[in-house]
């Protein structure tokens, strides 16, 4: 790994005007696509600095070329540009040949560029993107991607993709293609016991049993839903159910939490309960610390204790 900066910061703006910008011709670089779409965009434009950029990113390639016999240079379809007037910087400055290889740059249905640099992104790092989380980021998928996505980030044989692609065309509501994804991605990054544990996660919010799931699984739940708190104290003498969904917000009422109860619609720890009389103790605490309440199939909120 090299840093940029190391060759970058000791130049002046003069001396890089004279020993590099006079290397390149405006005209040339206004007929990049990569700028000329910019420049066509009336509402953003692009600015001195961006279009700085070429000459920078070519400077690299040539200092890279020199000092360190770097003939090639990869990157997205964007950066065609940039690395071809590096490809030209070098031969003028050094009599030398240097390559370029881009890539089909992934984008997403609504044409948005996928990375970083797009909210809602995620990081490959368990503490920045919990698994539980980047899990779901594949589970979400738009259905217009998720076949191209299958072809492009798993292992995935062509047999196996094309039948995910017959199944999801034939019903695209059963998501056999976003698990196949999601599995597959997760399986690859943080392996299968961090997938099942993902999976066990995303069931608990889609009414599943709390039966030997794990805290670690549990507290990925509790960082996906509302979650308010309330003192173990208030616990030990028993709190009426319906002061707590109140307390929680999933009622607005105690007339309408008694509604719901009666409906059948309020779930403890995802079992339906049903007794409007029924008073909430510590035994009723998830690993000590959590009380899971549902009201209907989707609306959850963790009630937790404190000291």
């Amino acid at each position: 790994m090299v840093d940029n900066a190391d060759w970058t910061a000791p130049l002046t703006f003069l001396d890089f005007l004279r020993d590099v910008g006079k290397h390149f011709s405006v005209n040339q670089m206004v007929a990049k696509e990569s700028v000329r779409a910019r420049m066509e965009d009336r509402e953003s434009g692009i600015s001195y600095t961006e279009f700085s950029y070429m000459l920078l990113q070519a400077f690299d390639f040539y200092h890279l070329r020199k000092e360190l016999n770097c003939e090639l240079q990869i990157g997205g379809s964007d950066q065609w540009g940039n690395i071809t007037a590096g490809i030209d910087f070098i031969r003028k400055k050094l009599s030398a040949h240097a390559f370029g290889l881009t890539l089909p740059l992934i984008t997403n249905s609504d044409g948005s560029k996928f990375g970083k640099s797009v909210a809602g992104a995620v990081w490959l790092d368990p503490v920045k993107t919990s698994v539980y989380r980047f899990y779901q980021f594949w589970i979400n998928t738009d259905d217009r991607d998720v076949i191209r996505y299958l072809k492009y980030f798993t292992f995935l044989t062509r047999e196996e993709i094309e039948a995910l692609e017959g199944s999801h065309a034939g019903n695209p509501g059963a998501r056999e293609a976003h698990r196949a994804l999601a599995k597959a991605a997760t399986d690859l990054i943080h392996g299968e016991g961090a997938t099942q544990d993902a999976i066990r996660a995303s069931q608990i919010l889609f009414g599943g049993e709390l039966d030997g799931v794990g805290e670690s699984v549990f507290d990925d739940v509790v960082g996906e839903v509302p979650t308010s708190r309330i003192e173990r104290s208030r616990l030990d003498g028993g709190v009426p159910l319906i002061e707590l969904l109140i307390h929680s917000g999933l009622c607005p009422s105690k007339g309408q939490a008694k509604k719901d109860l009666e409906a059948g619609g309020i779930y403890v720890n995802n079992i339906r309960e049903a007794n409007g009389t029924r008073s909430m103790t510590a035994a009723d605490l998830l690993f000590g610390k959590h009380i899971l309440l549902r009201k209907g199939k989707r609306n959850y909120t963790v009630v937790s204790v404190t000291a």
